[in-house]
């Protein structure tokens, strides 16, 4: 039987995260009632003409930046015509012949080891509207809010052969985009979407198969399940004598397979020519080097320095690196708790903990750098023990409490009379003489099983390091 490889590159839509449209000064916001951000000039209207959104060739210029591209210092605007609902002028503004940013790409690193992913280009557009589908009353609306929202289209060489290395490409753009701010990458609500070009070929072949272009989809899972089915039908295709037809196709999750739409269009489908509403763009190197300026840390080079600068494990710096919202949280209690290794401690256990248990994901984090650096604090100085600390960090992540403050209303704080402690001892050594006994014994495990009952008695409020001290001196071990 033959042996094939697949191979596949993706056209990666991100919408941008300017307040405006890219050609007008509607709202770019999501979740507005249908059709209320939209103007004369995104529903295209005759007579109107589009004003270029200054901020979406910042955005994209840093992107392409950031990904090793080649900024291309005349760029201009090409007019894509198709005839679609969802497109009201029938034509969209784009680029084709001189996009903006070329020949790029980023490493990405799976389980097999680093690989180099190919960027060919990086253009700026303007996205479409949005179909709704009511299949309960048998007819389709079209919201036009989104039409005109800028997007950059991130177009990979084909240099993935496997989901895994798939899904890691597009993580890690995700993370350079959140990074540097130019989009939110919210996939479920469109802001980041992937259209899926594969073919496959006989193992070793140099030549590539007829591919295939899945579009628009949007969640990680759906995207390795369509990778892996589109790759088996392809396969089987060939195996029956068959051959691939170029077209686009569309993932049924329900079904778990793709289905043909259409025929695949190629550019000159779409007949192409200059927008002639819109001037060329002249990109000087000033202008480079002063976004370059502005680039944030990323975060292989946040990583590194965590590991360099804080001592951080690998592992660890790559899990608070993994999102922004969490590296920005350990710096700033870092900065106000000067104890980079406890504050890395509380977001890898306690934090990745309830992020799991609450099902949030850690972009949404609401932890305040103020609050725990200030519990971190509360143990410092000794006022509460780790235990009640774990309690009052859930308070913290759950009610964004006032670590402070409820400790004092809860009764937490940690018991610093001995004596008190010590007439808890008394107390536990009289009910529990087997345990006593057994440890004179030599059984080391009953001294644990004392420490444990003593802490219960001053119901988690004592400092286990003197609970051990004084216990021992009531045994007569000292």
């Amino acid at each position: 039987m033959k042996d094939y490889e697949v191979v596949i590159g993706l056209e990666v839509h991100v919408e941008l995260a300017t307040k405006t449209k890219i050609f007008c000064g509607c709202s770019t916001e999501f979740g507005g009632a249908a059709n209320t951000h939209c103007c004369p000039v995104c529903m295209g209207m005759p007579g109107t003409l589009p004003v270029l959104n200054k901020r979406v060739v910042e955005f994209a210029i840093a992107a392409g930046l950031a990904m090793g591209c080649e900024i291309t210092g005349n760029a201009k605007f090409d007019r894509k015509n198709y005839f679609y609902p969802d497109l009201p002028k029938a034509y969209q503004i784009s680029q084709l012949y001189l996009p903006i940013c070329r020949n790029g790409g980023i490493e990405i690193e799976t389980e097999t080891g680093k690989k180099w992913i190919g960027i060919e280009e990086i253009h700026m557009e303007e996205d479409a509207g949005k179909l709704v589908h009511d299949p309960l009353n048998d007819l389709t609306l079209v919201d036009y809010n989104r039409c005109g929202v800028p997007l950059i289209e991130i177009v990979s060489a084909p240099d993935m052969r496997f989901a895994e290395e798939v899904i890691a490409y597009l993580k890690k753009l995700r993370l350079i985009l959140k990074y540097l701010g130019v989009s939110d990458c919210k996939m479920q609500e469109g802001s980041l979407r992937a259209d899926i070009n594969l073919s496959v070929r006989e193992t070793g072949a140099e030549e590539f198969g007829t591919r295939t272009e899945m579009k628009n989809m949007s969640s990680f899972k759906a995207i390795a399940r369509a990778v892996a089915g589109e790759r088996k039908r392809q396969i089987d295709v060939l195996l029956s004598g068959g051959r691939i037809v170029q077209e686009t196709r569309r993932w049924d999750e329900s079904e778990n397979k793709s289905i043909s739409m259409r025929t695949k269009e190629d550019a000159h489908d779409y007949r192409y020519f200059p927008e002639p509403d819109l001037v060329p763009l002249e990109i000087t190197e000033e202008w480079i080097k002063e976004i370059k300026a502005r680039e944030p840390e990323l975060r292989d080079a946040k990583m590194a320095r965590y590991e360099r600068e804080f001592g951080i494990p690998a592992y660890d710096a790559a899990i608070i690196t993994g999102a922004k919202k969490m590296a920005d949280i350990f710096e700033e209690t870092v900065v106000l708790s000067g104890k980079p290794k406890e504050v890395s401690n509380w977001m890898m256990v306690e934090t990745m903990r309830l992020l799991k248990e609450t099902e949030t994901d850690a972009e949404e984090l609401l932890l305040e750098p103020g609050k725990l650096a200030a519990l971190i604090a509360l143990i410092e100085e000794g006022k509460i023990n780790r235990t009640v600390a774990k309690e009052v960090f859930e308070q913290i992540f759950k009610k964004n409490i006032d670590p402070g403050i409820y400790v004092k209303e809860n009764g937490l704080l940690m018991v610093q009379d001995d004596s008190l402690l010590k007439e808890a001892i008394v107390r536990v050594l009289e009910a529990n003489a087997q345990s006593v006994e057994d440890f004179r014994g030599g059984k080391d495990r009953a001294f644990g099983f004392l420490v444990g009952q003593t802490m219960k008695e001053m119901k988690g409020k004592a400092n286990p390091g003197k609970v051990n001290e004084l216990l021992r001196e009531a045994l007569e071990i000292k």
